[in-house]
């Protein structure tokens, strides 16, 4: 009688994708719980949440930021007396985007180095190809950086979870690891590095099955006000954009809307590789066809594209964003790892970093 009740009740209710095969000993500990207990275990997808809405997060509550460190990684670390021109050329030479503060005289790490700091300096100070900027060729980075410097960091035994909201809520891209004995920086955790650390052991628990959601379902990323640069525009007015909206690349587009390239942080800090910082007044056209490195066109996904397929482009590509297009590669939206990781990692628990 008990169990003729109970599926009478039960199939009103159930939907093939609630539907969980039970073990013999799950079936037996169900049998002594009432009858509004045993709903709930079985149609946890009427719940306010999905049961499977946890997964990545108590994945990155249960593992430290050590777990995610590569096991060979480059560390160039700046002191703060260093000349700034000095210091991105050395950014350049050894293939890395930011480096750690040393203050020889208070023994102590104090700040981060980053390409934000170079476009700040040329968009600052930028006057025009005739004249040189004084401030990035003689000023030292204490002298740039000021004496109130920020450094925002984590323990190597913090949670990945703690990590993506230092991130996330700082709006930075890279976290300093700290062994807090030594006061050794370790590593610098990317957004990059904890999605692929993720997309590497994700194998080792269930698949969430929002990840077969197509992302103009989820509604994950950028899609209102989308900064974008035409490639007739300067870099000097791409590199406005940068400072005033606060995004780490632009979409670059023609005069029918379409992207034809894709404008980064990255690419501005190859200007100084190229020495070509005082010819900002150059179009993006022509700073695209000057990159010294070969570009793989622009990244993309489309608005019927699953969410685990745009996952998996972004961490097999090591990139922070794609580009949502439509058929015509009018650009539609924005697909950024702190959107992806915001919505998987954080808001489960409640928490919108992204606005706070």
């Amino acid at each position: 009688m008990f169990l003729q009740d109970f599926f009478s009740t039960v199939l009103d209710v159930l939907t093939p994708e609630d539907v969980h095969v039970l073990n013999v000993e799950e079936l037996l500990e169900l049998k002594t719980c009432p009858g509004n207990t045993i709903l709930k275990c079985l149609c946890l997808g009427k719940s306010q949440h999905a049961p499977d809405t946890f997964i990545y997060m108590n994945f990155m509550k249960s593992h430290c930021c050590y777990d995610a460190i590569p096991t060979s990684s480059k560390l160039v670390i700046f002191d703060t007396t260093l000349q700034v021109k000095k210091a991105f050329f050395a950014l350049v030479a050894n293939g890395v985007r930011a480096a750690p503060l040393w203050d020889n005289k208070l023994q102590c790490f104090v700040g981060m180095l980053t390409i934000t700091d170079f476009i700040n300096i040329l968009h600052r100070y930028y006057k025009s190809p005739l004249v040189q900027i004084y401030e990035l060729e003689e000023h030292k980075i204490e002298t740039w950086r000021g004496h109130v410097l920020t450094f925002c960091f984590c323990c190597f035994l913090c949670s990945l979870f703690e990590a993506v909201y230092s991130l996330l809520k700082n709006k930075i891209h890279r976290l300093p690891i700290i062994d807090p004995v030594s006061g050794n920086v370790l590593h610098i955790l990317t957004h990059k590095r904890i999605l692929k650390f993720l997309y590497i052991f994700g194998d080792l628990i269930p698949k969430p099955r929002f990840l077969q959601r197509r992302i103009s379902e989820v509604g994950i990323g950028t899609f209102r006000e989308i900064a974008t640069v035409q490639e007739s525009a300067t870099v000097y007015e791409a590199l406005t954009i940068f400072v005033e909206r606060r995004v780490s690349a632009l979409p670059v587009v023609n005069e029918q809307g379409k992207v034809v390239a894709l404008y980064s942080r990255f690419d501005v800090i190859n200007l100084a590789a190229q020495k070509n910082y005082n010819n900002l007044n150059m179009t993006m056209r022509e700073a695209l066809s000057s990159r010294t490195c070969w570009v793989e066109g622009v990244l993309k996904c489309y608005p019927h594209e699953t969410l685990e397929t745009i996952m998996g482009r972004i961490a097999k590509a090591e990139v922070h964003r794609l580009v949502l297009v439509d058929c015509d590669e009018v650009v539609r939206g924005i697909v950024s790892l702190s959107d992806i990781l915001q919505a998987l990692i954080l808001s489960p628990a409640g928490i919108n970093a992204l606005k706070a």
